[in-house]
């Protein structure tokens, strides 16, 4: 049976969320903690910047979004290193003993194995979601939509990067409208077991309540077990799912 949420709590990590911050990713610390606390459940947020450690086996939540250039280089550094807690490990550890990810652009390449840029070296990421990134010829921008077994996603799209998932993750779902991964292919993001990427900024979470509420689920699981959200009056997060969706067919 379903464990009540009376005396729950959630804890989540904001990786980098100071560098990587772009394009309204915040709003998806914002729709968790409102869409948990609206139910009665305690939240804890830890932003964890350059330099700083994570504590081993403390969240269920990991959000990375994105950044500018400049900021990745610095924060594949950070995760590179060895003497601050090996933030990389500590990640990897979590994902396999049932944690939660949500990562967006920047933070969903890092999560993979590597970005190539066009300058400079590649950068190493910490190879939790089987996935490879490279800088492309083109820029994509604007609305773009991702099918998934569990409902369609809605967010906006602006990155040059072409992602390609390996066979250790599978494609978090099929673009019906955008360029998703790399405009080639037709998939959308990337997921290994509750982790999860893509590049839908705008930010992702509050146009997509049931994936918010999915991800809490996973999350209040890893220590609670199996919990049962009570639902909410999602008018508002609808309208604007609905919204989105009509800018996208209407430009594709």
């Amino acid at each position: 049976m379903p464990a009540t949420l009376t005396g729950l709590d959630l804890r989540i990590a904001f990786l980098y969320g100071a560098e990587m911050n772009i394009y309204g990713d915040r709003g998806n610390i914002i729709a968790l903690t409102r869409r948990a606390e609206w139910r009665g459940l305690a939240v804890t947020i830890e932003q964890v910047g350059i330099g700083e450690r994570l504590t081993p086996g403390y969240h269920d939540l990991y959000f990375f979004g994105g950044g500018q250039d400049k900021e990745q280089i610095a924060v594949a550094a950070d995760l590179a290193r060895r003497d601050n807690g090996d933030k990389g490990a500590t990640i990897r550890e979590a994902i396999e003993a049932d944690a939660v990810a949500l990562t967006i652009c920047g933070g969903y390449q890092l999560f993979g194995h590597h970005y190539r840029p066009h300058n400079g070296p590649e950068l190493p990421g910490i190879g939790i979601i089987d996935v490879t990134s490279e800088a492309g010829p083109d820029r994509f921008i604007g609305n773009s939509i991702i099918a998934t077994p569990d409902g369609d996603l809605v967010g906006f799209e602006n990155h040059s990067a072409l992602t390609f998932v390996g066979p250790g993750a599978a494609p978090f779902g099929t673009v019906t409208v955008g360029a998703g991964n790399n405009g080639r292919d037709g998939t959308g993001g990337a997921r290994y077991r509750h982790a999860y990427g893509c590049y839908l900024h705008g930010s992702l979470l509050p146009k997509n309540p049931w994936f918010t509420d999915l991800l809490l689920t996973q999350a209040l699981a890893r220590r609670h077990g199996p919990v049962e959200l009570p639902p909410l009056a999602d008018d508002l997060e609808r309208a604007a799912h609905n919204s989105a969706a009509r800018r996208a067919w209407a430009t594709r």
